[in-house]
This record gives structure tokens, sequence and C-alpha cells, in this order.
């Protein structure tokens, strides 16, 4: 399976972050104000600490051991386990930061107002980081401010999956749940939807809230925040109603607490998951649940498709990871060799080849890496061999139109704060504390104070 992407809910302030100075030319002020040459051909020495990634699965194995070979006599060190942001922020107030950090995009806009991390400008340029190669909504989410802060990796986008046999029983397609038609969803929620007695036995359809509001409002056609990072628009009536629509799905069906205690009931990573046992019609999911469901379940009844905004477009909310420069660090030049090899094509290639043998030898199906490269997943798609099954060949159709049609929230100094607001919003509808249109209004003016204290904190350390 592909690394989980591990998100935190919250930024700790650290006091006495100072702003690295912009890196210019081939050398930039990257540890104490000196002058950091970046060189894809020098030999580099010294130790490389690395905090938030660890070797989970095959795929990070090859690759870290190809990075390796590139840093050559330099002593690398794993801090596994999903980032702990207090731990590095401590670390960076400290003067001690790590070498590297692996984190979510949608955490560098705030790491770097804060000066937590620096812009790697003279990185990519020394290194000669193709980041044009990068997946633009990737490439978007870690530029704060005009520059660059992290080098992308990976990209989760959401596929709707369903089950073929519920759907045919009611007499339907997955075009009636891939979300074109508001109006066929609510219908075919309805027509899979099983409740005997009140007691749940089939979710028709889980529109799984509060994670995937921003893929509900963007098929509505608005975002969560403007582009520039500046503007909360959670009280935009295109997101109320699309918040007001996906709570709807979950108060067909007996309400939202119903739903979630059955869902949670399910074993989702076994052979017992819902798809196989006929327990749940439909959902958006991320793609990388592919790999569970071939391995566990690879004969169940099952079906897949893009979600779609309600003019039948393909859409993604995609997120992902990626690697991040601290300030002040001792090593900054083997740093950013380990995210250029970690991120580069061949690389990637070399990590799918692995992965596509592995499943082989055990008789099961290749369904690609999205890597947040747009080079290396298109050479990662010519491995992918058709396997005869309809069902998993449309499957790794859907996830490579998904993977083109994606979108991501921008960078701002707020990204936890803005996050927490509108999540709580969702939370509080869905346990029938308050009203869609009330909770997000309330949601707005804690996120746009959040924004406006960010960005005024930032420019005013660039003044």
């Amino acid at each position: 399976m592909v690394r989980g992407i591990a998100r935190a809910t919250s930024v700790v302030a650290v006091a006495g972050l100072t702003l690295a100075a912009c890196a210019q030319g081939t050398g930039g002020a990257a540890d104490g104000g000196e002058q950091v040459s970046y060189d894809s051909g020098a030999e580099l020495g010294g130790s490389l600490d690395i905090m938030g990634f660890g070797l989970g699965d095959d795929v990070a194995e090859t690759r870290h051991g190809i990075a390796l070979e590139a840093l050559g006599d330099v002593d690398v060190n794993l801090t596994e386990g999903a980032l702990d942001i207090q731990q590095f922020l401590t670390a960076v107030a400290s003067g001690e930061p790590p070498e590297l950090i692996y984190a979510s995009r949608d955490q560098i806009g705030t790491f770097a107002s804060r000066g937590a991390i620096i812009p790697l400008t003279s990185c990519i340029e020394g290194e000669g980081i193709a980041v044009d190669d990068f997946l633009e909504p990737a490439l978007e989410q870690v530029t704060f401010d005009g520059e660059v802060y992290a080098v992308p990796e990976f990209n989760t986008v959401p596929l709707t999956m369903a089950n073929a046999d519920l759907l045919a029983a009611a007499g339907l397609t997955v075009g009636d749940v891939n979300g074109s038609s508001w109006e066929d969803l609510a219908a075919a929620t309805q027509a899979m939807h099983r409740g005997d007695g009140g007691s749940l036995s089939v979710i028709g359809y889980d529109s799984k809230l509060p994670e995937f509001l921003p893929l509900w409002a963007h098929a509505n056609g608005t975002d969560l925040i403007s582009q520039d990072g500046r503007t909360a628009q959670l009280d935009d009536p295109a997101v109320v109603e699309a918040l007001e629509f996906a709570v709807g799905i979950y108060d067909g069906q007996g309400g939202f607490p119903e739903v979630k205690a059955y869902r949670d009931s399910a074993d989702f990573f076994g052979e017992g998951n819902q798809f196989a046992t006929g327990t749940l019609g439909a959902m958006p999911m991320e793609q990388w649940y592919l790999n569970v469901l071939n391995e566990v379940s690879p004969d169940a009844p099952l079906v897949f498709d893009t979600v779609k905004d309600r003019q039948g477009q393909p859409i993604a909310y995609a997120s992902g990871n990626a690697w991040a420069i601290p300030a002040d660090t001792e090593n900054p030049a083997a740093a950013c060799r380990y995210a250029r090899v970690m991120t580069e094509v061949d690389t990637w290639v070399a990590a799918a080849e692995a992965r596509k043998a592995a499943r082989e030898g055990e008789g099961q199906t290749f369904t690609g890496l999205l890597t947040g490269n747009a080079a290396a997943d298109e050479a990662v798609r010519g491995l992918i061999e058709p396997s005869g099954s309809g069902v998993w060949d449309g499957a790794v159709a859907a996830l490579y139109e998904a993977n083109e049609n994606a979108f991501s929230l921008p960078a701002n100094p707020a990204d936890a704060e803005f996050e927490q607001a509108w999540q709580d919003a969702v939370n509080s509808v869905l346990n029938g504390q308050a009203e869609p249109q009330e909770a997000l209004e309330k949601a707005q003016e804690e996120a746009q104070a959040a924004l406006d204290d960010a960005w005024a904190k930032w420019e005013d350390s660039e003044a």
C-alpha cells in the first residue's frame, strides 16, 4: 500500500523563530546566514537527520536506498512516524533542527511564514530539481508568497468506489453515484440504504464528512479559500449548499452518528470490508484504498469512477506530503540532494518496477503510483499492463483521470487554524449542534481573523 498521509490538526506557535533570508542564485542563507553551495555533482559528507519519514513499505525502501547511494558518505538518520509539529518547531527554536522534514503539503505555508523552513530557490537551481515536472496543484500548495518552500511528492486523490451488485439491484449505475447529479445521488442513496426498525444494515452512500467538504464545495463551483490564500470563503452560499447536501445524505439514513458508528464497525482493511460484505453502496475514497481492496477482496462486486462536479466534469481534492529544509540546519546541501533524488523520475520508476514485481509475485494487480511528479506519473503508467479485469482496469483509468483533474487549497500562513475552523463547523452540524448557515458564518469569522493575523505578521517580518 502507498504510504498514508498523516495530517496534524494544529500547529503550535513557538516564539523566537526568525525568517531565513531568501536564497539567491546558487547560494543562499540557509544556516545562520552563511552562504550554502548546492551542486548536484558535489561530494557530500556530514550527517542528515530526517524527521517525519519512515520505511513503511517497499516504495519508501526502494527510493530511500537510491537516495543513500546518491549521498555517498552522508550519515542518514530517520525519525520515523508522522511529523511531530511541536517537536519540530521546538527544535528549530532551540537552534538544533533536523536537516530535512517530511510534512503534509498543507502545513508548508505556516512553516514558511514562521521562518521554520527556508525557500528552495538555490536548492532547486543547484541540484537541478525539475520543478516544471511537478503537478501544478501540488507545487502551488508548497509555494508561499511566490517562492517554493518544499519539494512535493505523492498525490492522493479520491475516486468514486461502489458496490456493483447493490447498484444493479436498485436499477442504478456508477453514474448515479459519481456526483454529476446531486438529485440522482440522493435518490440512489435512498434506493440502496437499508435500515430495519432504525437499525442500519446498508449505508447507501457515505459523503465522507467532515474531511471532504472541500470536495463538495468545489463540485458546487467554489472553494473554501481564495486562490491567493488570503480570504476565507466559508460562508459562500455555494459552500453552505454543499454542506447542506452532504449532511442531508446522512440525515436520510438515520443521521451521521448512526452512519458513522456502523461504518466504524466494518473490517475496513480486511476481507470483511463494507464492499465485500455488501454493507455500503458507494463513497468517495482516496485511491490508495484500491490496493487494499485488491489485496483482501479482489473478487468483490466493485466498480470505480472519478468523482464529478455538477457539470459532469471529473474533479479530485488532492493532498500529499513534501520535503522541506528547516532554517539554521547544518547540512542543507545533503537535505536538498536527498529531496531531489527521492522525487525524480528514475527513482519513482525504480520503485514502481519493484512494486509491480512484488504484486505480480503475489498474484495481484499493479495499479500504479501517483507521485506528484507528472513526468514520473506518465513513466509509471507505462509500466501498467491490462489485467484482464474490467473492474481493475477501470479503476486504473479512473485513478489517472482523477489525477489529471486534481485541485488543492493554496498555501497560507494559518493553515491549521483555517482547517480547524471549517472542520469544527462541519462537526457541529453533523452532531446536531448547529445549522449549516450558522456554523459556517461562525467559522468564517474565526478563519478570516486567523488569516488576517497571520498575513499581517508575515508582512511585518518582511518590512
